[in-house]
């Protein structure tokens, strides 16, 4: 067998070439294609530190960077011929470069493909959670209409799926912005931690060649914010190291956690048994056999595709927690997850903001929920603590009271006097304001509150963040 007719990457070592079933088997270019923009981005870093340092010469450095051009443009119009015989998109990427310049054999000096591939897979989460903080961003600002324009739109608060306490729309998804603010805050931190350059670390122990590692990061954009370079410190760590694929699927995990729970209430809402919000036709579907039907499937894709993203996580954990240092094969696995991941959470994302920027409430069904006065009973415990009982006291009197309404037939406030009395002497006077909403909200103006004072402060900061 020629020298020409081997395995361009490593054939030199072997007599024979993998058998077609193993060379199937052992590709991962129908999945890391997706990285040629970054693997590109690194060898063109890569190739002005080689110049930089004098093993490459300036013709040549012009030639690869004239070359990588076109390879991108190749790549961005989807007209790049990937060949699975190629193994990998370095290698398909690094024989396209060689057949539009001799130059090319030069460019792995120094470099393999342990800490190309960390190189490529830092830039490319950098750019992932980028897009992630943008469909965050569209998402909260679709729920932030909603709570702006049913700011004060009472409804029941629940615990266990039972009517606990009165609350506004507002509040209610005002708490998912919180809940999403944090999304973006772990995402902010994953591209924070995937600002170190591991090239020039090699396979594990960097190189005899006289490379120069802050050149690199620098040239690839790994600085911090006084523009000085940010490398790896150990090179096997720097190539073994997956933390980052663990952090960016965890943090994905949590953001569709808090989707799936939003989902969870929409689709309770939108039942006829609540029927407090109204979905729009665009993101709802009929059934095929009864016509009356308007499902949420939207949202019950959200809440499905949930359990893949989770379900991504634990392949990445199980996958990784057993692999000695540094590289092993198994590695090649590491990356589906995480783009599968980055794909459904963008849609998921898209999907909820498309979605509730085209809802509306129904506050006439809102209210008569709201209207509860079983809803204020912890309230008419507080006016008796105020009263001067002692709460434990206070609670156990309102048990009875509800319990006595109930025999009765009647609604809590509908108690007579003497039967109030019977209970609690404390329940003299104007007892019955406490199941005023209006009174009951405006008690709750202290920050954490769905008092209309509080949920109009919050608002205010969102939108204030939101637009910076």
């Amino acid at each position: 067998m020629s020298i020409d007719e081997k395995q361009v990457t490593w054939g030199g070592r072997f007599s024979t070439n993998p058998d077609a079933l193993m060379q199937v088997f052992g590709e991962s270019v129908s999945f890391d294609m997706r990285l040629a923009v970054y693997d590109l981005k690194g060898s063109l870093g890569h190739a002005s530190m080689l110049a930089h340092v004098g093993l490459l010469s300036p013709e040549e450095f012009l030639e690869i960077e004239s070359g990588i051009k076109e390879l991108f443009e190749e790549v961005q119009e989807d007209d790049f011929p990937w060949k699975l015989e190629l193994e990998d998109v370095h290698m398909n990427l690094e024989q396209a470069l060689r057949a539009k310049t001799e130059a090319a054999d030069k460019l792995h000096a120094g470099r393999s493909r342990n800490d190309q591939v960390a190189t490529d897979m830092r830039l490319f989460f950098k750019d992932a959670c980028d897009q992630l903080k943008t469909g965050i961003e569209g998402l909260m600002m679709a729920l932030l209409s909603l709570a702006k324009r049913y700011a004060e739109l009472p409804i029941p608060g629940y615990t266990h799926l039972q009517r606990a306490q009165p609350v506004t729309v507002g509040h209610h998804l005002l708490a998912y912005l919180e809940s999403l603010g944090r999304d973006y805050e772990r995402f902010s931190q994953v591209a924070e931690h995937a600002n170190v350059c591991p090239l020039g670390s090699g396979a594990i122990a960097g190189s005899t060649l006289p490379l120069d590692r802050e050149f690199a990061a620098k040239a690839l954009g790994f600085v911090d914010e006084n523009g000085n370079a940010r490398i790896t410190p150990n090179g096997m760590d720097a190539v073994a190291d997956r933390d980052l694929f663990i952090e960016f699927s965890s943090a994905c995990s949590t953001c569709s956690l808090h989707l799936s729970r939003l989902a969870e209430d929409v689709i309770l809402w939108n039942s006829v048994e609540f029927g407090f919000i109204e979905l729009p036709d665009t993101f709802t579907t009929g059934s095929s056999l009864m016509p009356q039907k308007k499902n949420p499937d939207s949202f019950e894709l959200i809440r499905g595709k949930t359990g893949r993203i989770l379900g991504n996580l634990t392949n990445l954990l199980i996958t990784i927690k057993g692999l000695p240092l540094t590289y092993n094969r198994d590695l090649q696995e590491d990356k589906p997850p995480v783009f599968d991941s980055l794909d459904q959470l963008s849609q998921c994302l898209a999907v909820a903001a498309g979605c509730l920027q085209a809802s509306s409430f129904n506050e006439k069904k809102c209210k008569e929920a709201a209207s509860d006065p079983l809803l204020l009973a912890t309230d008419l415990a507080d006016y008796l603590v105020e009263a001067g009982l002692p709460f434990r006291q206070a609670h156990h009197a309102v048990g009875a009271l509800v319990a006595l309404a109930e025999e009765r037939g009647v609604s809590l406030p509908e108690l007579s006097d003497e039967d109030a009395l019977g209970v609690c002497e404390f329940l003299k006077g104007h007892w019955r304001e406490v199941f005023d909403l209006k009174r009951a909200f405006s008690k709750r103006e202290k920050p954490g509150m769905p008092g209309p004072g509080q949920i109009s402060t919050r608002i205010e900061f969102w939108e204030k963040l939101l637009a910076s």
